[in-house]
């Protein structure tokens, strides 16, 4: 049973599993997260966990693993080759994911660097439903550049579209006529689109994608990070998938890609990464930059500790009550917030719940980066720790402006098993008077930026004192003194 009814009616999503290890954790006064914002340089990514009450950043290696998992840890084989440990991982990746060859890497953006490393060229193209932060570096530093092919409903924040993350078919057609399949060594999909709101792709969308790709000789590359989530959603809202199995969704969703690379981090609730292919003669061309970069082939980089967890992960993928558990979680948190009429990204999707930061910060300019400083208030006002998905996370065009962001959204992920429903109680009460106060919230600036992934280690002073005036707010209605 996934969901359980309440005679009330209420939709309350129910925890189905069992805390047996806490981690304690610290919400620290209202002064003391404003000093500890100024000294991070507005910048959530560099915050201590000391400091930080949820920890909303992301859902990357922050996922609960299973009592099976940690168990599975203690038989890990050390060596440095032919480590059991990797037989065993491979053992899960064919029953899971079909793919016949695997090889690991540390993480999902290196998987990203190998396949770019591989297949990219100056000036090639590369058709996506959306970019990912990392992959668009690697792109990029390759001497290639994106195209992103979506439907213009993806980019609306409050839709009943249920695939907003589907490649716009039309679009890929004429993009691999302007620019030619030579210069296209392959189209990505990623399942689910980070960057607008968590959103899946459909099957069949999927096939007809694949089907373009065929007739063109063009590869497709499935970004399998969060697959297990975008196979939920394809059960729950396409029609043709209501009654399969979870598993079966994923193996045909894999079945339709040349190359399935993962970041485990995410996938498998554990640590390291993959590419994966049914085709040797594409193994053998990746093959050789394992050693280079990541470590020995049956290793990749990956203690094999995490190689034993990443196994059972797969498996664990497989189990609807397990893999439908931040799904539900996200969607309360969407519903609740909606009610209050607080702008959110709908329908609910996978990896968190998407505050739109365009609508809440309205008076912000993009060009003082909305997101981020919504992401900054709500630490002030709260304790918890989200993450920018807009202005911040995009890039500088060749004159050195910003390339403002389709839509600017402020993301607070849920990771499986980690948050309880009071404390989603919490983060929705605290959003709302944030909303209410809204007015008191400014724009940001940069003090320090990095050429590349800024919003990882860059440093943001405010326009103006609106930190303290939030602050001090806060201080007035909660009673915390400043």
């Amino acid at each position: 049973m996934n969901e359980i009814k309440f005679h009330t009616g209420e939709n309350i999503p129910m925890e189905l599993h069992k805390v047996r290890i806490v981690q304690k954790l610290h919400l620290i006064p209202v002064e003391e997260r404003l000093e500890a914002i100024n000294r991070s340089g507005f910048n959530t990514f560099k915050l201590n966990t000391r400091e930080v009450f949820l920890d909303m950043l992301t859902d990357s290696g922050t996922n609960a693993m299973s009592d099976e998992q940690m168990s599975a840890m203690m038989r890990a084989d050390d060596a440095y080759a032919g480590s059991q440990s990797f037989e065993r991982l491979l053992e899960a990746v064919r029953e899971v994911l079909g793919t016949g060859h695997f090889l690991p890497v540390h993480q999902g953006r290196a998987a990203e660097n190998i396949i770019c490393r591989v297949f990219l060229k100056n000036g090639s193209v590369v058709p996506t439903n959306y970019h990912f932060t990392t992959f668009q570096a690697h792109t990029l530093d390759k001497g290639g550049r994106i195209e992103e092919l979506l439907y213009d409903d993806a980019l609306k924040i409050d839709s009943d579209n249920p695939f907003k993350g589907n490649m716009n078919i039309e679009k890929l057609n004429a993009c691999i006529v302007e620019n030619g399949p030579e210069n296209i060594p392959f189209i990505r999909m990623e399942a689910s689109t980070n960057l607008i709101g968590g959103q899946p792709f459909s099957l069949a969308n999927l096939r007809a994608v694949k089907e373009v790709a065929e007739r063109f000789g063009i590869l497709l590359v499935l970004d399998a990070s969060l697959i297990g989530e975008n196979a939920y959603l394809i059960k729950r809202r396409e029609a043709k998938w209501k009654g399969a199995q979870i598993g079966e969704i994923i193996r045909e969703m894999t079945s339709l890609a040349d190359i399935v690379y993962f970041s485990a981090r995410k996938l498998s609730s554990s640590r390291g990464g993959g590419i994966c292919t049914n085709r040797r003669d594409l193994y053998l061309q990746m093959e050789t930059l394992i050693p280079l970069y990541e470590g020995f082939l049956t290793y990749g980089g990956i203690s094999t500790r995490e190689l034993e967890a990443m196994a059972v992960g797969l498996r664990e993928t497989l189990d609807e009550t397990a893999i439908s558990q931040s799904p539900r979680f996200i969607e309360f948190l969407v519903d609740e917030l909606k009610k209050r009429g607080i702008p959110v990204v709908t329908p609910a999707g996978v990896l968190g719940c998407h505050i739109d930061a365009k609508a809440f910060c309205s008076h912000v300019p993009q060009s003082q980066y909305p997101a981020g400083a919504l992401a900054a208030a709500l630490f002030i006002a709260s304790g918890v720790r989200g993450m920018e998905r807009g202005t911040l996370s995009s890039v500088r065009d060749e004159n050195g402006n910003d390339i403002l962001a389709d839509i600017e959204l402020l993301r607070l992920a849920v990771p499986r098993r980690v948050f309880t429903l009071s404390q989603l109680k919490y983060v929705v009460d605290r959003v709302q008077w944030l909303w209410e106060n809204r007015h008191l919230i400014g724009g940001l600036t940069f003090s320090y930026e990095p050429a590349v992934l800024r919003f990882f280690m860059g440093e943001l002073k405010p326009l103006g004192d609106w930190p303290q005036q939030l602050a001090a707010k806060f201080r007035a209605d909660f009673g915390e003194s400043l």
